[in-house]
């Protein structure tokens, strides 16, 4: 039997200590921004095991970035990994902006600009490019700050489910 793509000896990426913390941060964050779960509502005493794996397998795409100089994405649930044409070692780390054309890119970061001061908004669309060049449109989608265990921004996430590829 073979491992998953992107699964190490450890397990899958996106179930590593690391990412078990930045799952319940891309959740807490979005709840604090919109007043409702991202996911199924998450009960008490859940294991983050269960909780990361719900939002790596959830019916949206969901992507997050740090808040470096030039953001990096630091998450892709399986939806991102495959609209995108990534592996997990090949979207985490990747500078968020080239997830969209050159010429889009001045209109994504205002709008990551707005959602940065409110701490959300909702109803977002844009053009994105995948990996191997091809186009496509989304819409209504959610773009939030992610906060920190102390409340402090730390970088930015977005989910959608409605998109379209372009001509």
């Amino acid at each position: 039997m073979t491992a998953p793509p992107g699964s190490t000896p450890e397990g899958p990426p996106w179930l590593s200590p690391e990412v078990l913390v930045l799952a319940q941060r891309v959740l807490r964050s979005h709840r604090l921004a919109f007043g409702r779960e991202l996911v199924a509502p998450t009960a008490l005493g859940r294991p983050g095991i269960q909780i990361a794996q719900d939002l790596f397998v959830a019916p949206m795409v969901v992507l997050a970035h740090d808040d470096g100089p030039d953001p990096r994405l630091i998450y892709g649930n399986r939806e991102a990994l495959t609209l995108w044409h990534h592996s997990w070692a090949t979207l985490v780390g990747l500078p968020s902006r080239l997830t969209a054309e050159a010429g889009t890119r001045a209109a994504r970061q205002a709008a990551l600009d707005q959602a940065l001061a409110l701490g959300g908004i909702e109803g977002y669309a844009g053009v994105r490019i995948d990996s191997q060049g091809r186009r496509f449109q989304i819409r209504g989608a959610r773009l939030w700050s992610l906060l920190d265990e102390n409340g402090r921004p730390c970088g930015q996430a977005a989910a959608f489910s409605d998109w379209w590829w372009l001509p």
